[in-house]
């Protein structure tokens, strides 16, 4: 079959290394060659063995009745959106590593799919290289899936992980994840969380079949995350992470993306620097834990191409992702019980009264040398915490605590 790539930046590039360096293994496994007859870039590539195939004009792509299935890893929505809706309208399968434009547009998009009986996949929408979606759909298809709670972005990963572990501040993590390419120059996205609210979107939108407005679930990124809070959890013997979190209870959907504290008993708290983690729980499974590289060319770009097979093995008969356009009603999992991590101005000696009084029975935990106390709280709604935090006065944190 006759492939174009749209976009030909990092994870572009890789897909075409793939089916370069993996062919056999890749004709083997789709039924027949996948062979890439265009790239479609704003750029020229002289000298590049890919100069030859590089076009400007996704009308060549659209037009051309060889062209089969189209990976888009243009990235944003514009002009994805627009390229991969004509393209699944003429009938090309198309693949994906955009999770932008899955979480806005994937509703029409899958739509438009099964009406035309093609393909239109995103694995690597989420976790990168790591195998999310499909077992969602598949493997775990006979699950009702009770919690989704994943790290699923590389680069804030990276910068908790040096602020736990070697004492960073928020700004040196930043900085030294910039130098390395882990980190855009504008890391907003990233930082605020973002990204990781688009990926918890898709995967509750897989996992519940109904449309998820990625713009109604509670984020907060980890700007707000001091060395302090790291300092504390060091002493816990606990790490702070960026968790998205889906979790089904009593038929209603909890959804936010915050900052975590999570000890060792805890599967993701291992799930360090730049590696993703995605811990799924299901009524009759259990827990099961899907861990790997999150992003990256080569491991993104590895995902796309299992997605490529997958396109033109099942052909005109196309997997069922079960993603309609009923719309899900979210919840913030704040209205979840839980404990809390929180810092107070003052002494635990003058507040341990008033402590007392508002939250009940809690762990206290001091570091010398401060200007305050942290406790750690018993199970209650955010709603709970805040109303009782008032009562004590001076909160300078509060972070949800997985302890």
């Amino acid at each position: 079959m006759k492939a174009a790539i749209m976009g030909y930046g990092t994870i572009g590039s890789g897909v075409y290394e793939v089916l370069d360096k993996n062919c056999k293994s890749v004709e083997k496994k789709a039924g027949e060659p996948i062979e890439v007859k265009y790239i479609l870039d704003l750029r020229e590539f002289p000298g590049s063995p890919v100069e030859k195939l590089v076009i400007h004009d996704v009308e060549q792509i659209i037009n051309d009745p060889e062209i089969g299935i189209v990976v888009e890893t243009m990235g944003g929505t514009k002009p994805a959106y627009e390229f991969v809706k004509r393209c699944l309208l003429a009938g090309k399968h198309v693949v994906t590593s955009n999770k932008a434009l899955v979480a806005a547009n994937g509703t029409e998009l899958i739509r438009i799919a099964a009406e035309k009986n093609i393909s239109f996949l995103f694995e690597a929408s989420v976790g990168g290289g790591i195998p999310i979606i499909r077992p969602l759909v598949e493997s775990l298809g006979g699950e009702e899936i009770l919690e989704i709670s994943g790290i699923l972005n590389g680069t804030t990963n990276y910068i908790l992980t040096k602020m736990n572990e070697e004492g960073w501040s928020f700004e040196e993590a930043l900085k030294r994840a910039q130098e390395l390419g882990y980190a855009e120059r504008n890391p907003e996205a990233d930082i605020e969380g973002y990204d990781t609210c688009r990926k918890i979107a898709i995967l509750t939108a897989v996992a519940t079949g109904k449309e998820v407005n990625y713009e109604e679930i509670p984020t907060q990124g980890i700007t707000k995350i001091t060395s302090m809070d790291s300092s504390y959890a060091a002493h816990m013997g606990a790490a702070i992470k960026l968790f998205g979190t889906s979790v089904n209870k009593d038929g209603k959907i909890y959804l936010e993306v915050v900052p975590v504290l999570v000890d060792a008993k805890d599967p993701l708290y291992a799930v360090t620097d730049v590696f993703n983690g995605i811990l799924v729980v299901g009524n009759m499974l259990g827990a099961s834990m899907f861990y790997g590289s999150g992003a990256g060319k080569l491991p993104t770009a590895s995902a796309v191409v299992g997605d490529m097979i997958s396109a033109v093995r099942f052909g005109d008969e196309p997997e069922k992702i079960g993603w309609s356009s009923e719309k899900l009603e979210v919840h913030p999992a704040a209205e979840l019980s839980r404990k809390y991590f929180a810092r107070f101005e003052g002494s635990e000696r003058a507040k341990k009264e008033a402590v007392a009084a508002a939250f009940g029975d809690v762990k206290f935990v001091t570091l010398e040398g401060t200007d305050e106390f942290a406790v750690l709280t018993g199970e209650m709604t955010g709603g709970e915490f805040d109303s009782a935090a008032a009562k004590v006065g001076g909160l300078r944190q509060k972070i949800a605590a997985r302890l």
